[in-house]
């Protein structure tokens, strides 16, 4: 395939709009044929990257990870969230401004203030598997959803009741129409009353509303507890400003949407590949009966790495660069591909079995489990996702006997650019 500046890299010639609709339609059986037949490194065209260069070899993977942020910005090439998470997000930053909130960002997610949110995590699983149905199919991916919103919104809003209940459904439908039209260029276009984009826009402004009202609520009550939005009040720029509105207003929003949507599929992959090992989901109960979490931890990293929620981590070269064994220019965008680097023979024995063992066997190389990225562009929520995943697995298994409805694993579905069960993660429960 011929590339700007006139560089050649293996891949499909077909035309832009044929790979965008199979990249759509089809994506992991796309990456499957297209890496047997061009190798570790291959370019599509496929909207919003002109190329998308997708790696997965763990040299070049480490390459990326460890290069020069001023060459490879992680921002840019996550703009397509643009919309939805605003423009001081931490995901669509870059360089200095990057770090400067990342810093901020940092401490809610780390050391003693975790064990903080474990109660409230717990608290609200117990009170979701009370309202599971009972001796009869149901998909847990909505439950799952309630749950990690539920659980977000307590540990960064610290509300609760009614307003807690007003604030999930209105994120719920920002999230629904910021899915629907994420990857869908002509859907971004406003087409009038009723079209997608007027839908998103409507939900985007609710959502805002709410936000800022409850931001002015805390700045003039002065009301401080133990939530994030507390401590972001507080910080205090390196001049001594505090963020505007608008900054906290993307910093809520990110950490409120990122901080659930990928953690609720997870859980719900994580679940549906239990159910259908009943002798992974056996050991993993009687350890949580017991109160250790060693083999569950490999349970959610084993789940993390067959069924990822994510399928690339993407870098936009601002200078070219050499990876692959190629020569690719400024503008293309890097795609380090979760799902080819987890589906590896040479990083994974049987890679395609879900076998959390290998966990407590070995420590996977750095480059080679990458559900949260790496380098200095390391998701920050991962520590809290982890212990989120960890508390809400044992209190299920401690509640519920689980049992597959169906056999067949199910397959995975696009939910803009996330990949969630087929079937919602269908599942049978009856009481222990």
């Amino acid at each position: 395939m011929l590339i700007g500046g006139g560089s050649t890299l293996p891949g499909p010639r077909l035309p832009r709009a044929v790979q965008g609709v199979r990249f759509l339609a089809s994506e992991h059986r796309m990456l499957q044929r297209y890496h047997r037949r061009y190798g570790d490194t291959f370019a599509l065209k496929v909207w919003p990257f002109d190329p998308l260069v997708v790696i997965s070899d763990p040299r070049d993977v480490k390459k990326i990870f460890t290069g020069d942020p001023a060459q490879l910005h992680a921002g840019e090439g996550n703009q397509v969230l643009g919309p939805v998470v605003g423009p001081h997000s931490v995901l669509v930053l870059d360089e200095r401004p990057h770090l400067r909130t990342r810093k901020l960002l940092l401490p809610p997610f780390h050391g003693a203030r975790m064990r903080v949110y474990g109660d409230v995590m717990r608290e609200l699983a117990e009170a979701e598997v009370a309202t599971c149905p009972l001796g009869e199919p149901f998909p847990v991916l909505p439950a799952m959803q309630r749950l990690t919103l539920r659980i977000i919104l307590r540990t960064v809003f610290g509300v609760d009741g009614a307003r807690m209940t007003e604030l999930e459904r209105a994120l719920g439908r920002l999230t629904h129409t910021g899915m629907r039209i994420m990857l869908m260029p002509l859907l971004q276009r406003d087409w009038g009353p009723g079209s997608p984009q007027r839908r998103f826009e409507a939900a985007r402004a609710e959502v805002d509303e709410m936000l800022f009202a409850e931001v002015r609520r805390r700045r003039e009550s002065g009301e401080r507890g133990d939530d994030v939005l507390s401590l972001l009040l507080d910080a205090r720029g390196e001049d001594g400003s505090e963020p505007t509105e608008g900054e906290l207003r993307d910093h809520l929003i990110t950490l409120l949407i990122a901080g659930h949507e990928t953690t609720a599929t997870q859980l719900s992959w994580t679940l549906e590949r239990l159910v259908r090992h009943p002798e992974v989901l056996a050991r993993a109960r009687a350890e949580a009966l017991e109160g250790g979490h060693e083999y569950l931890d490999a349970v959610v990293k084993e789940g993390q790495r067959v069924r990822p929620v994510l399928t690339y981590v993407m870098r936009t070269l601002k200078a070219p660069l050499e990876v692959g064994g190629h020569d690719v220019p400024a503008g293309a965008t890097i795609g380090t591909s979760i799902t080819l680097m987890h589906r590896r023979a040479d990083l994974y024995d049987e890679p395609l079995a879900f076998r959390p063992e290998r966990f407590l066997e070995a420590k996977p190389e750095t480059y080679a489990w990458i559900p949260f990225g790496g380098g200095v562009r390391r998701c920050l929520g991962a520590p809290f996702a982890t212990f989120e995943m960890r508390h809400v697995l044992s209190v299920i298994l401690t509640r519920r006997e689980l049992a597959a409805p169906d056999p067949r694993p199910e397959p995975r579905r696009r939910r803009g650019i996330t990949f969630v069960p087929g079937r919602g993660g269908r599942l049978v429960a009856q009481p222990l």
